[in-house]
């Protein structure tokens, strides 16, 4: 009510709708703020001088001939904004968040009316809002659970705060150079290897340009700059590393290539460093066999973009002490990320679960449904981006390769690998029609150098069927629901030990629907038998991977939650 009457409303609503951020100088530009102050001196000085200049207090929507800045909702200017303004608030949020639509509500409805009205409008709608389902999905995890993970809820207890002080980082590709950016961003001396100079030189310019965009924005100095990439010292050299505390190996996901420098490098490090993975899919407990102390090695899984991506999977192996986890929850904390704590498994929690989401998407495709709705669908399920896109992001051919070593590896336990419907999918893109994803420019989706993507227009030919299709509601649950089913199974394994480990981790690390605050509170907002019974419906239709599994049975005939 108040920014509305003191900007406008086409000023106002970008701050109202986006959360728009600004820095003092452009909230002074803006009129948000009538004057700024450098210290505490002038702070009083102008105080005083503004009092002095403004005997009679009174807000400038209650002066005298006051009108709405820009004009009001039916003045034509701001009705031709207004006309257009819920289809595009609605295309960003999908209907998904109650909030933006209501603010909304409240700003145009509380502009044509006095000031006490306008916040009695205001008043109900917030008061609509607080009491909802989504809110309370959204407080209960992003401001309970988030500071119970802040806190250090899953860092053992009974060691004192660890700084780590030099980190070597093993890979200079994507993953390890925004390793090493934000590693040297938060203060940390980082040492960039790869195989050639060439290539870890490439990987510190990455930090460069990204310097570069903060200093553009006004964020950064030219000093800060330099300071940040003097703390990057780039080699070829394993005797580099000597001296760091920890070591990040961030290579390719091949088991010999990862064992093979985790070695090098611990032979130089010794065994007070800890040694750490990247990898998104291997078991740690496996990896731990190529270093002397299997009790220094832990899994640190980071998100890409990196420099964007708020969380961190902390994976505990077998033999991974609690000093050592202890390590790995200050460091990452130390690089102003989120950590989530889980048990050593094959793809832990987040690819696993994630895997279940483009798996699914894939599956649908094969079994005739139309790829533009699945993607629609899984947008309007408030996934952030549709299941064939984020598979062409990570590539089919690493989906494949993943899949290849996985099935080797169980064979190598005595067990048979795991089948799904998606799989010849996959393979059919990548082996007849040449397609493996989006850096070959061509795979569930066409990536035109000069213009925007768009699916594949053989998909339609190649796979859509008349009869394949199904209900919007059966898209958007299967999607949802085989990545709750997913996360209630890594907490019946052990591979998730915190409730707000998995809600936060889902959300942050694989993009689970917000408004859901997660999936586990997407069970239990959905009500434990509601949807036990929606998921034995969609085992029915579509496959024993939605069966419910026993841990949740045992709650929901306990009345328990998640």
């Amino acid at each position: 009510v108040r920014m509305v009457r003191l900007l406008g409303l086409e000023k106002a609503l970008p701050y109202l709708l986006e959360g728009k951020k600004v820095n003092a100088q452009q909230a002074l530009q803006a009129g948000l703020i009538d004057e700024l102050a450098k210290d505490r001196d002038e702070l009083l000085a102008k105080s005083r001088a503004w009092i002095l200049a403004n005997p009679s207090v009174i807000q400038p929507w209650d002066a005298k001939g006051y009108r709405l800045p820009g004009g009001t909702p039916s003045d034509p200017k701001v009705a031709q904004m207004l006309a257009i303004a819920p289809s595009i608030l609605r295309n960003k949020t999908q209907g998904c968040l109650p909030a933006p639509e209501k603010i909304l509500c409240a700003a145009v409805e509380g502009a044509q009316v006095d000031f006490d009205t306008a916040h009695l409008i205001e008043t109900r709608y917030f008061t609509e809002l607080t009491t909802g389902q989504v809110a309370k999905n959204l407080m209960g995890t992003f401001w309970f659970q988030l500071n119970e993970i802040k806190a250090g809820g899953s860092r053992p207890q009974g060691f004192a705060p660890y700084l780590t002080k030099k980190v070597g980082v093993l890979g200079a590709g994507m993953m390890g150079a925004g390793i090493a950016y934000v590693s040297a961003v938060a203060g940390i001396a980082v040492v960039l290897k790869d195989v050639d100079l060439a290539a870890a030189e490439k990987g510190k310019a990455r930090s460069a340009a990204l310097l570069d965009k903060k200093i553009a924005r006004g964020q950064l100095t030219a000093e800060q700059r330099e300071a940040t990439l003097a703390r990057i010292h780039t080699t070829d050299s394993n005797a580099d590393l000597a001296g760091c505390d920890l070591i990040i190996e961030a290579v390719f996901e091949d088991r010999a290539l990862k064992a093979r420098v985790s070695a090098a490098a611990q032979a130089v490090v010794g065994d007070d460093a800890v040694i750490a993975s990247n990898t998104s899919t291997l078991p740690i407990t496996g990896l731990a066999m190529a270093v002397p102390d299997p009790t220094k090695f832990i899994g640190l899984h980071f998100f890409s973009p990196v420099e964007k991506m708020p969380l961190v999977e902390i994976i505990k192996g077998a033999r991974t002490s609690d000093a050592t986890l202890a390590r790995g929850v200050d460091f990452v904390q130390q690089i102003s990320k989120t950590p989530i704590v889980v048990n050593d498994s094959r793809g832990f929690f987040t690819s696993r679960v994630f895997g279940t989401f483009t798996n699914e998407g894939i599956a649908m495709l094969g079994e005739g449904v139309s790829a533009p709705m699945i993607e629609t669908e899984a947008r309007k399920a408030g996934m952030p981006v549709g299941p064939l896109a984020i598979a062409d992001e990570v590539s089919l051919s690493l989906m494949s390769h993943i899949r290849a070593q996985t099935a080797k590896d169980l064979r190598a336990e005595g067990k048979a690998p795991s089948e799904h419907p998606a799989f010849a999918v996959i393979d059919l893109l990548l082996n007849e029609y040449k397609r493996p994803g989006k850096a070959a420019g061509a795979g569930f989706y066409e990536y035109p150098a000069d213009g925007q993507k768009y699916l594949w227009p053989a998909l339609k030919s190649r796979f859509e069927e008349a009869d394949g299709q199904i209900s919007p509601q059966d898209i958007r649950d299967r999607l949802l629901f085989i990545q709750a089913l997913e996360t209630v199974r890594c907490v019946e394994e052990g591979v998730l030990t915190s409730t707000a480990d998995a809600n936060v981790g889902s959300i942050f690390g694989i993009g689970f629907a917000a408004w859901t605050g997660g999936a586990l509170q997407f069970i239990n907002q959905y009500g434990l038998q509601d949807f036990i019974g929606r998921a034995q419906y969609l085992a029915e239709q579509y496959g024993e991977r939605f069966s419910p599994p026993a841990l949740l049975l045992e709650k929901a005939a306990r009345h328990e939650l998640f």
